[in-house]
């Protein structure tokens, strides 16, 4: 009898035993699910990073969920995404964040049910509020770009309109400082957090946007109409700011430069528009996000710290001591129609 008893406790040790390799088999070769959410559907950047993302889980065989805010700056709209994605299953989010103090709650409760959260381009307040981050050095996209401007206005006095995003977006304040530290402007640093405007004649936050980049440069024209070098956040805003210059008939006598690299902003190096733009690699960002997420459910093991996703200054007025690459090259890598 007891060796009868102990034959059943054997083979129900078995049996459990197999229902576990069973399980844990199940698991590793579950469809792995993977989340995008980017600040809106519309801008070109993250259109490409959805490109990007779809196409890196088809290869990879995930699922991928992706969504967005309403407009930049819709934290709220963020949080419902990731609410969604952990219900519906969803091991690793990437995430754009539109607010990077705000968004950060709705993370952390992602983060406890055990899904890896990535930040891709715009960092987190703090940054530990994710497990990693895969983005462009924005600070150094600034530099680059100061740097450039620097040399191209030579010995004539500049007097400079910044046109930013919106206040305490971190993207937003280490390009701007970036700019200025590459121009020379002194006691800046990759670490300064508030947006710097020391030698600045005016600055407007544009939202990134077009119609907005043209106010503000209009506003700024009106405060100053001796400005002849203006910074912009990103090509969109720099073809508005281009727009209110062409009205009064100043777009051959202004500098613009900018950040991003998308197809049409490379294009506005080829006509003159921007003198000269910083490229970033969204499509590169996504990619990986994607296949770090897949690994996670494969192996349990996180990303960790920050992923420069790299840059490149696009100009085809190259100045001596700043590394540049030209439109040819430019168009090649961008991104957006």
């Amino acid at each position: 009898m007891r060796h009868s008893k102990l034959a059943v406790a054997a083979a129900t040790l078995a049996l459990s035993a197999t229902a576990a390799v069973s399980v844990a088999l199940a698991q590793s070769s579950a469809q792995p699910i993977i989340g995008l959410i980017t600040k809106t559907e519309t801008n070109p950047f993250f259109v490409k990073m959805k490109e990007g993302a779809q196409k890196e889980a088809t290869r990879l065989g995930a699922k991928l969920l992706t969504g967005a805010g309403k407009a930049d700056g819709d934290n709220a709209g963020q949080v419902t995404a990731i609410e969604n994605m952990v219900a519906a299953g969803a091991k690793t989010i990437l995430i754009t964040p539109s607010d990077s103090k705000a968004i950060v709650p709705a993370i952390a409760k992602a983060r406890a049910a055990g899904v890896m959260v990535i930040a891709l381009d715009s960092p987190t307040e703090p940054t530990s509020a994710v497990d990693g981050l895969f983005a462009t050095n924005n600070y150094q996209a600034g530099v680059l770009i100061g740097q450039w401007a620097k040399r191209a206005m030579g010995t004539k006095k500049a007097v400079i309109a910044t046109l930013d995003l919106f206040p305490g977006q971190p993207v937003g304040i280490a390009r701007h400082n970036g700019f200025l530290a590459g121009f020379g402007t002194a006691g800046i640093s990759a670490t300064t957090r508030t947006q710097v405007n020391t030698g600045v004649a005016c600055a407007q936050d544009s939202f990134g946007d077009q119609a907005k980049g043209q106010t503000a440069m209009e506003n700024c024209l009106q405060r100053n109409p001796n400005i002849n070098l203006v910074y912009t956040i990103n090509e969109p805003a720099a073809a508005g700011a281009y727009q209110a210059l062409k009205a009064l008939g100043r777009e051959k006598d202004v500098l613009i430069v900018s950040v991003d690299g998308g197809c049409a902003g490379v294009r506005n190096v080829v006509g003159g528009v921007i003198s000269a733009t910083s490229q970033q690699y969204p499509l590169k960002m996504a990619s990986m996000g994607v296949a770090a997420g897949v690994n996670y459910v494969k192996t349990g093991k996180k990303v960790s710290g920050y992923t420069d996703t790299g840059v490149t200054l696009i100009t085809n007025k190259p100045q001596i001591g700043v590394k540049s690459s030209n439109t040819t090259f430019g168009l090649a890598n961008c991104w957006g129609q």
